[in-house]
């Protein structure tokens, strides 16, 4: 009896998690965070984009750091054609020192990151989302002015070895979309470190 309890428990918290994370197709959640400079940026600022690879990042995670220069790569590639890249960083600076804002600030200039590198303070945006590791991936699509889910997951196959990559998930993921056509697959698990929260 104890262990079919359990088993109910388990089975219910697990449906909480799934029902809290946006699935693909769904609506895009608005934000509007301070960057690394203390600028302001929504997602209402991309209107005119065919639409934001939305990258839940941070700056100790080795998965993070391992997908630093891939991430920038993604925008290099992709900005000019409309689906530039905006990364969040979701994790609590009293738990995580090293994601302050001034930290998160020196990364940005050490790295020359291209695209805004935004503190989701509150941590509301990544609950929101359902992103729950670093990184963690939301492709999102403009669709006649409304940005909708066509990507959720990782950004490819081999986390800690570029050069082993066999399936660029995010790239086939844009590519799809820029052909018309649904990606394929529209979600994967996204490899990295836990979101880290006081709560």
């Amino acid at each position: 009896m104890k262990s079919v309890l359990l088993t109910l428990i388990v089975s219910l918290m697990v449906t909480v998690v799934v029902q809290g994370q946006l699935k693909t197709g769904d609506p895009a959640v608005d934000f509007s965070l301070k960057d690394a400079d203390g600028k302001v940026v929504s997602l209402s600022d991309y209107k005119d984009q065919k639409g934001v690879i939305l990258v839940f990042t941070c700056n100790p995670c080795p998965f993070a750091k391992a997908y630093e220069q891939r991430i920038i790569q993604l925008h290099n590639k992709y900005a000019d054609e409309g689906y530039p890249v905006v990364a969040i960083n979701p994790n609590d600076d009293e738990v995580s020192p090293e994601d302050t804002f001034d930290k998160m600030k020196d990364r940005s200039l050490e790295k020359n990151f291209p695209f805004p590198y935004v503190k989701d303070e509150t941590q509301e945006i990544y609950k929101a989302y359902g992103a729950n590791r670093t990184p963690h991936i939301f492709l999102l699509e403009n669709k006649n002015g409304k940005f909708r889910v066509a990507y959720i997951g990782a950004i490819d196959d081999n986390a800690m070895d570029s050069a082993a990559v066999t399936e660029r998930y995010v790239e086939d993921a844009v590519e799809s979309l820029k052909a018309g056509n649904k990606p394929d697959p529209d979600f994967t698990k996204a490899i990295g470190c836990t979101i880290k929260t006081k709560s």
